[in-house]
């Protein structure tokens, strides 16, 4: 067991396990952020996706000490990364949910809601890249681009596209 300091969501937290505990596993366990979920535990299906310095990683093969000195942020964090993208005081922080839950919300995406985390942050790391893409660039990223494709059992892909594409719409500041 050993000490590690993780940034996560905006806030530091110290947490005491085993360096090679996945990452998953302190954000659900130790921090109690119930957003990122346990899939497949082999990174082949995204329910576990978090963005590690803005770059979407699959927490369940993730080592904790991996992510030591990295900003880490799960949907539970994507209003707070909304609102320092725009600056928004702490009220409007509260208030705030990030353009992508918001296209989620209104396109009613999700039908089991089981892998959306992931889903929207893998919107969130691709419309940080490419602040308008196309459909089929929007295919690429939750099917072809590494670690591997995100997996929806319901089938709600089409609403996803949807959804990205509204959000890329609301995101343009």
């Amino acid at each position: 067991m050993a000490e590690f300091t993780l940034t996560v969501n905006g806030a530091s937290h110290v947490v005491d396990v085993v360096a090679d505990t996945p990452l998953l596993y302190v954000l659900r366990n130790d921090l109690r952020l119930t957003g990122p979920r346990l899939g497949c535990g082999m990174a082949q299906c995204g329910s576990c996706s978090v963005l590690v310095d803005g770059e979407e990683i699959r927490s369940c093969v993730t080592p904790v000490s991996a992510a030591v000195g990295k900003r880490i942020h799960t949907i539970e964090g994507l209003p707070g990364l909304w609102a320092g993208k725009n600056r928004f005081n702490g009220t409007e922080t509260v208030d705030t949910l990030h353009p992508i839950q918001q296209a989620w919300i209104d396109v009613q995406v999700p039908q089991c809601g089981y892998c959306q985390s992931g889903m929207m942050i893998t919107a969130a790391d691709l419309l940080e890249r490419n602040p308008n893409p196309t459909v089929a660039e929007i295919k690429e990223a939750f099917t072809n681009a590494p670690p591997s494709p995100h997996l929806c059992r319901c089938g709600t892909y089409t609403a996803i596209i949807e959804a990205v594409q509204r959000a890329a719409r609301a995101m343009v500041v």
